[in-house]
């Protein structure tokens, strides 16, 4: 459906569905804007479109002052595919080409960096180091815009080298400064907080209040709580450690986070973005499934269903080994006691660091990180808690982490991931696949031996699995569905 004319249509349209899918970049202004900006269309003769905003600032484009194009949701195209790209992608928004630099983000790939590069510019029509400093400009305009951290502060915790590297970088993607945008924003500078609040934008329909019931229902005491609206949790970020309170508003998911070291805001609003399944098209998980008699009133009753994702794909395996056969609240008992004996002291400051008043620090009732591989590579499987069995499979899935043999991280290939996971004793296709739907974001991953899909499909798992045959790509939406519909009491 993407040529140049369905686009115009589009953006005549000002339809906020496709925000984020492609820019549109006006030859007579030299601005580019998000499908759905308010301005007065521009005559399709002085527009050309983009697939995505770092190609626009490349071919020397500035970001429209008025609809912000670099703040709409992420493109799903790169969320769901299992290509290089998509998978570069999801690296980038996680902050790889930050930490280890293009070289790290194609050795993550398994491909040369001339390649990586190449396939970058042919979809995306920008290299890895463009993708880069646009992703460093999004975050950097949301520190500058939503905390009173110094501009130099700012410019090392989105990334940059330098300030001087910040400012170019932004009066060529802005036309104004650091300083300016500060300003347009009311804000002022001061000693660096560690605590901001910020908005996470998505597509509508939502029902962002679901999947945050979903995640809340198996918050395990220590790490993370839910009170039936707020749902809180720690996270292990590259730099340091993390909290962040999550809660549905009117367009948007409002995100309070507390960091030990700024320069994670990046991955954290990534992994937060996963989690909650931010970047999803609503529209097309909704219509194909639309088409199925049994989904049909499930989708009409609830539009916009997202699959809860992970912010640790470790944590998510230990999850689902230990719910094997187990009740929610049995497998919330064990993991709770977990994460009291092997998971981690969390350490991050608060209010008292210098954080603006009013702005909520780290979230009551949360104190300990999940436990890291390194904790549970060795532990000895007779201490109990759960079977000797599903000790030996969390420990040689700790060690496969560790050695690399297992990668379900945001660039990992799907299929070497579900395969890998299978070769470990004690993990089979329920486990493989529930992982796969939360911790790979996998959206045609399908637990067809559970059975509360089974009872809820009134179909065994051999039968099940043929009528799933017709939901794909979108099966871990079904699933989401077919679950939700259960817990809710609208299917028996």
């Amino acid at each position: 459906m993407w040529d140049d004319e369905t686009r115009y249509a589009v953006i005549r349209g000002k339809d906020a569905r496709y925000d984020g899918q492609f820019v549109t970049a006006v030859r007579t202004t030299g601005i580019y804007c998000r499908p759905s900006c308010p301005a007065r269309t521009p005559a399709r003769a002085n527009v050309t479109f983009y697939p995505s905003a770092a190609a626009a600032q490349r071919a020397g484009f500035r970001s429209c002052r008025r609809c912000f194009p670099d703040d709409a949701p992420g493109s799903p195209r790169w969320k769901v595919g299992e290509d290089v790209a998509s998978r570069a992608v999801r690296l980038i928004d996680d902050g790889v080409v930050e930490r280890e630099g293009v070289a790290g983000l194609a050795r993550r790939l398994g491909y040369t960096e001339r390649h990586v590069s190449r396939v970058l510019v042919d979809e995306l029509g920008a290299s890895p180091q463009a993708l880069a400093i646009a992703h460093r400009l999004h975050h950097a305009r949301t520190l500058l815009e939503t905390t009173a951290l110094p501009v130099a502060d700012v410019a090392y915790a989105a990334g940059f080298g330098s300030v001087r590297q910040f400012n170019d970088a932004a009066r060529t993607a802005w036309a104004l400064t650091p300083s300016e945008v500060r300003r347009r924003a009311g804000g002022t500078a001061s000693a660096g907080p560690t605590t901001l609040e910020l908005r996470l934008r998505h597509r509508a329909p939502a029902a962002a209040g679901r999947t945050l019931a979903f995640v809340g229902a198996r918050a395990v005491e220590g790490a993370e709580t839910w009170d039936g609206r707020t749902y809180a949790r720690t996270m292990r970020l590259p730099h340091g450690g993390g909290t962040v309170a999550l809660e549905a508003a009117e367009g948007h998911v409002r995100a309070r986070l507390a960091l030990a070291d700024v320069r994670d805001l990046g991955a954290a609003v990534a992994r937060c973005r996963r989690l909650l399944d931010l970047d999803a098209d609503p529209a097309a998980v909704d219509e194909a499934l639309a088409a199925s008699s049994l989904l049909a009133p499930l989708v009409a009753a609830v539009p916009g269903l997202r699959v809860p994702g992970a912010v640790d794909p470790f944590e998510m395996v230990v999850r689902a080994i230990v719910g094997q056969q187990v009740s929610v609240a049995g497998a919330r008992r064990t993991l709770g006691t977990m994460v009291e004996r092997f998971g981690g002291v969390l350490s991050v400051p608060g209010e008292a660091s210098g954080a603006d008043p009013g702005v909520p620090s780290v979230p009551a009732g949360v104190g300990r990180v999940f436990p890291s591989p390194e904790a549970l590579a060795d532990v000895d499987p007779a201490i109990g808690l759960v079977p000797q069995a599903r000790w030996r499979a969390i420990s040689a899935a700790a060690r496969a982490i560790l050695d690399g043999s297992l990668d379900l991280g945001p660039g990992a290939d799907r299929a070497q991931a579900r395969a890998a996971l299978l070769a470990i004793p004690g993990i089979g296709p329920w486990t493989a696949e529930y992982v796969a739907l939360r911790a790979l974001g996998d959206p045609d991953a399908f637990p067809a031996g559970d059975l509360v899909l089974q009872k809820a499909a009134g179909l065994d798992a051999r039968a099940l699995a043929a009528s799933a045959e017709a939901w794909r790509p979108w099966r871990a939406y079904a699933a989401m569905h077919l679950w939700t519909a259960v817990t809710e009491g609208r299917i028996p």
